[in-house]
C-alpha cells in the first residue's frame, strides 16, 4: 500500500496539465482510484482516468458516451464508466474580483433517466461484454464568474467549477437486463413514449431517447402504432 505522502505527490503531479478539470471530475477520479490505484494511466494507446487496485480501468464521463466506444473495444470491455447524475444543483455567481454576488438553487432536479441524454450517442455501448456503467447520484455547487466569456445563454457568465456536496446513491449496470429498471411496466404491458414520460416523471423527449437506447439493447420492442406514437412492450431479458 502506498503511503499518504506518495498519494499526495501523485495527486500533485497528475494535477499538472489538468487545470481545466472540474473538482467534480477530479474528486471522483481519485475516489475510484483509491489509495492503491493510479490516475491518468496509459493503456492500449489510450489514457484512462484511473485504474484501481483490482486492475479495473475507470473513466469518469460527464458528457456524451460517443468517444468511449473505441476505448472500450481497445480494452476488451475492461472498462468501468462512472457517470455523475446531478440531483440538486446550487449556483454561485462571482464577479471578476472573486466576490460572491449571489447563490440560488437550480429549479431542475436530476434523476437516473438522465443517463439516456448521453447514452443516446452510443446506444449499443452496454452490449460490449465486461463494460460496466455506474451512475453516481450527487448534489453539486456550480461556481460561475461574470467575466463576459461564457455562453450567450448565460449572458457571458462562465462556469468555473463544479464541486460535489453530497452523494445519494450509486446504480451499477453490468449487463443489458439491468436496464429493465428504467421501464416501470410489467411484461406484456403496452406503453408509448408519452405514457413512459408520465409514469417516470420525465420529459417526452427523454422518454424517446430512453426507448431508442433500450430498443437497440433489445430490452423493449415496437409492436405497432397508436396514432403517430409507437407502442412498446418489454422484449425480454438479455445477460
Amino acid at each position: 500500500m502506498r503511503s499518504l505522502r506518495e498519494v499526495f505527490f501523485n495527486y500533485l503531479y497528475m494535477s499538472i496539465g489538468t487545470n481545466n478539470e472540474s473538482s467534480l471530475h477530479r474528486d471522483l477520479k481519485f475516489q475510484y482510484a483509491g489509495l492503491d490505484g493510479k490516475t491518468e494511466t496509459e493503456v492500449a494507446g489510450f489514457v484512462a482516468d484511473c485504474v484501481n487496485a483490482k486492475g479495473e480501468y475507470i473513466e469518469i464521463q460527464t458528457g456524451s458516451f460517443a468517444p468511449l466506444k473505441k476505448k472500450a473495444l481497445a480494452l476488451n470491455g475492461r472498462l468501468k464508466v462512472i457517470h455523475p447524475v446531478i440531483i440538486t444543483k446550487y449556483i454561485e455567481v462571482y464577479n471578476k474580483k472573486g466576490k460572491k454576488q449571489y447563490r440560488r438553487k437550480s429549479p431542475r432536479k436530476g434523476q437516473q433517466w438522465d443517463l439516456f441524454d448521453v447514452l443516446v450517442y452510443a446506444p449499443e455501448l452496454p452490449n460490449i461484454q465486461g463494460l460496466v456503467i455506474e451512475l453516481v447520484l450527487v448534489d453539486v455547487v456550480e461556481q460561475r464568474v461574470q467575466d463576459g466569456k461564457g455562453s450567450w445563454r448565460r449572458r457571458g457568465v462562465s462556469i468555473s467549477d463544479r464541486q460535489i456536496t453530497a452523494t445519494h446513491d450509486r446504480i451499477t449496470l453490468k449487463k443489458p437486463s439491468d436496464y429493465l429498471r428504467f421501464i416501470p411496466y410489467k411484461k406484456n404491458e403496452k406503453f408509448t413514449s408519452a405514457l413512459l414520460a408520465k409514469k417516470a416523471g420525465i420529459s417526452v423527449d427523454l422518454a424517446r431517447k430512453t426507448l431508442y437506447v433500450l430498443t437497440k439493447l433489445e430490452i423493449v420492442k415496437k409492436t405497432g402504432k397508436q396514432g403517430n406514437s409507437f407502442i412498446y412492450v418489454i422484449k425480454g431479458t438479455r445477460d
